[in-house]
């Protein structure tokens, strides 16, 4: 879609401090990430601010590509010629005016989604259902967002029967925000009762926030209170929805009931409801290659950021295109071709049917995209490596959300370090780590060398702290440029020797202080030797000092304070000793949410950032990234007394139906989870262990599971933390435990 605004419209709809000579060219298009930057001529850069950094930063990458009209929070210093700057209070404020003068100009019905869970969900169904009788417009993937709400209006063509347009919000005050750029005439509330409710005090002031989205709304659909409809056919409807899990039976529920609403609803399309793949989603290919699935859509502006996450996942690798094209997709062939080529992709194919003979992909990156999810599916068949059918997924999205959380709960100054030793607790440490890296974080800490040379060899430059630098691994260190974590007088003298060996001065160490956990680390009485030391040997320098809280989960125990108290005395003792400044830092996951006072320089952020905190109110606010999925192996009728698994520890009190489940305690599902003291969740009901888990099998009571459910074992049901107290541990132990030989995906909205 193009914008086509004139300066006098921008100034209209901005009201700016405008520096420059005015434009004569129209503004077709925005972008607010210099990345995606893939043409000039008639694009305004957004200079946008994040949790931690500023759109002001990226101005001149944008004018090395040859963007000349910017909308800006402040005016840059000269040296930009030519080019137009419109100063605003809030660039975001007005991205989201233009988007809603946008929205006067759309001639159609806009339908609007919100609720705490399923929205994406019911949007693509309930565009299954209307596709064939409607022009139907929708928001790409998950864009939801007080920016992603922006960008999918400014999207819709002026033409058209209707939009679907997802609300989120995640504090007070957002609605507002998101109905006066929508407008909608129509809403659905898919749930408002999931838990998830961010910010907001109460359940209470989260529901009542999603209402502000009704207000002026011709009709508005309740999926808590659901009223199902009165048809002929409503109730043949129900019967089609091919699914058995409760979650996914109430949205098939509400995306019928608002279909009938704007039209007819065939049982047929009910009963090929998709199950939707919902985000980029990473797999191991053969041949050394990895395989992105995007098969959900083609918006355009959701392909931009297809590729965007494309050329994150491989630097230094050959990158592929595979594009499925249906009959009336055909059209944005010249389109795609210009983004592709635009974006510098290495080899590309658009089909609207597989080949015969498919392209050699060995150690390439490859997007798979469309939303032809047989021909997808089967071009994946192909492709993927076969491997253990249980799976455990990554939510890169939320990964991202969870950093941002953090970010915006500290002071603006304060660092952060990304702890991804033991494989970023078992989700694989590259993957994970670039993520973190691409979200702004300032260090990565690792276990060991080995672990921070593999970052290195990925291509990673941040500054990585070894925390359990073995002298062993002294000279990876410094090969690789590795700063090690010094403990004690034996072990500085022993680095020090290293670097005297290789000539080096002025090299980065930490200095890992005892304040009271009684682990690693120099002594508080040590303090003085250690200065003397350093002031004699000019082979090292300080680059921060650190400490560890014992109990920083526990916020009201009295070690917290006596170990900040102590902590802070160290430092002052080195700042008024050292000639040059340092970072301090104390807090890891646990004390970034409890301690405000106790950020000092930086933060180690390690499970916080899998959605894991003791704190319900602040966890509330971040979102799982794991969950572990199988499927069932066979279904088994079996008579009463007959006994189940080794040592018969179990014997059938009633005739009963039990499914295996290739999973065991080799892939870490833990061994006294046996004897019904754990269980997975298939189609929504609980099924708890029946007899004693197995190295490679459990076996579960199932008496309503079909064969081709999925089997949750960790996810929106059993979560991480559920699942780890009922394995008697904490969910450090199962996200570390969990065998290399499940299978690793990766998802990205």
């Amino acid at each position: 879609m193009k914008l086509n605004l004139t300066h006098a419209q921008l100034i209209d709809i901005f009201a700016p401090r405008f520096v420059g000579k005015p434009s004569t060219a129209l503004v077709q298009e925005v972008v607010y990430d210099s990345r995606k930057i893939s043409r000039s001529e008639g694009v305004a850069f957004f200079g946008l601010n994040g949790p931690k950094r500023s759109g002001f930063d990226f101005i001149q990458t944008a004018y090395d590509k040859g963007i000349r009209i910017f909308v800006l929070d402040q005016q840059p210093a000269e040296g930009y010629p030519a080019v137009c700057f419109y100063i605003v209070e809030d660039v975001l404020e007005a991205l989201q005016k233009l988007a809603a003068f946008h929205r006067k100009r759309i001639n159609y019905p806009i339908l609007a989604i919100t609720g705490a869970i399923g929205k994406t969900t019911v949007k693509e169904w309930i565009y299954h259902l209307l596709a064939d009788q409607l022009k139907v417009q929708r928001s790409p993937k998950s864009y939801n967002s007080q920016l992603g709400v922006a960008l999918s209006l400014m999207q819709l063509p002026l033409e058209g029967d209707l939009a679907l347009i997802e609300a989120a919000v995640s504090k007070p005050g957002e609605m507002e925000k998101l109905h006066a750029m929508i407008a909608p005439n129509y809403v659905v509330v898919t749930s408002t009762n999931a838990g998830l409710r961010h910010e907001f005090d109460t359940d209470q002031a989260y529901a009542q926030a999603l209402q502000a989205l009704t207000i002026d709304a011709d009709w508005c659909i309740d999926g808590d209170h659901l009223e199902w409809p009165t048809t002929e056919n409503s109730k043949d409807l129900i019967e089609h929805i091919p699914f058995n899990d409760p979650v996914r039976v109430h949205n098939a529920r509400v995306a019928i009931a608002c279909a009938l609403r704007l039209g007819h609803c065939d049982p047929k399309a009910v009963a090929e409801l998709p199950k939707l793949a919902n985000r980029l989603e990473t797999f191991e290919g053969i041949h050394g290659a990895t395989l992105i699935n995007d098969a959900y859509t083609l918006d355009l502006l959701a392909f931009e950021g297809s590729l965007a996450f494309l050329k994150a996942v491989a630097p230094g690798k050959q990158q592929m295109v595979c594009c499925l094209l249906s009959e009336n997709q055909v059209h944005l062939k010249d389109e795609i071709i210009r983004l592709l080529l635009a974006n510098q992709i290495d080899t590309f194919h658009i089909w609207t049917a597989l080949p015969a003979s498919l392209p050699d992909i060995s150690d390439q990156v490859v997007l798979i995209k469309g939303n032809q999810h047989l021909l997808t599916e089967a071009l994946l068949a192909k492709w993927k490596r076969k491997s253990h059918s249980t799976v455990v997924r990554y939510d890169l999205s939320a990964l991202q959300h969870n950093l941002r959380e953090y970010q915006q709960s500290l002071a603006p100054t304060t660092q952060i370090l990304a702890m991804v030793k033991a494989q970023a607790y078992g989700g694989g440490l590259v993957e994970i780590a670039k993520q973190l890296l691409a979200g702004g974080v300032n260090y990565f800490g690792v276990a060991y060398a080995d672990e921070g040379v593999l970052l290195r060899q990925a291509g990673i430059k941040l500054p990585i702290l070894v925390m359990n630098a073995e002298p062993a691994g002294f000279e990876s260190c410094i090969a690789y440029q590795l700063e090690p974590a010094i403990y004690s007088p034996a072990h500085l003298d022993a680095f020090i020797r290293t670097l005297i060996a290789a000539q080096i001065q002025d090299y980065p160490i930490h200095l890992k202080f005892d304040t009271g956990m009684h682990r690693l680390g120099f002594l508080p009485e040590q303090t003085d030797q250690t200065l003397q030391t350093l002031r004699a040997q000019p082979e090292v320098c300080v680059k921060s000092i650190y400490s560890h809280m014992a109990c920083a989960d526990e916020p009201q125990h009295p070690m917290n304070a006596q170990q900040i108290s102590s902590f802070s005395a160290i430092c002052s003792h080195f700042e008024s000793a050292l000639p040059y400044p340092f970072l301090k830092h104390l807090l890891n996951s646990e004390g970034a949410a409890h301690f405000p006072q106790a950020q000092f320089d930086m933060v180690r952020l390690g499970i916080g950032l899998f959605g894991v905190n003791h704190d319900p109110q602040f966890e509330h606010k971040l979102k799982p990234v794991l969950s572990w999925t199988s499927q069932i192996s066979q279904l088994k009728q079996l008579k009463k007394g007959a006994c189940v698994g080794y040592g018969c520890s179990e014997i059938l009190e009633a005739d009963s139906q039990i499914a295996v489940i290739p999973v065991g305690y080799a892939d870490g599902f833990k061994r006294n989870l046996s004897n019904g003291n754990g269980g997975v969740y298939i189609d929504g009901n609980f099924c708890p262990t029946i007899g004693r888990v197995c190295m490679d099998m459990i076996m579960v009571l199932a008496p309503h599971a079909r064969p081709d459910a999925e089997v949750e074992i960790i996810g929106s049901q059993q979560t991480l933390s559920l699942f780890a107290e009922k394995a008697q541990t904490i969910p450090y132990e199962i996200l570390t435990s969990i065998s290399p030989r499940v299978q690793r995906t990766y998802v990205n909205d």
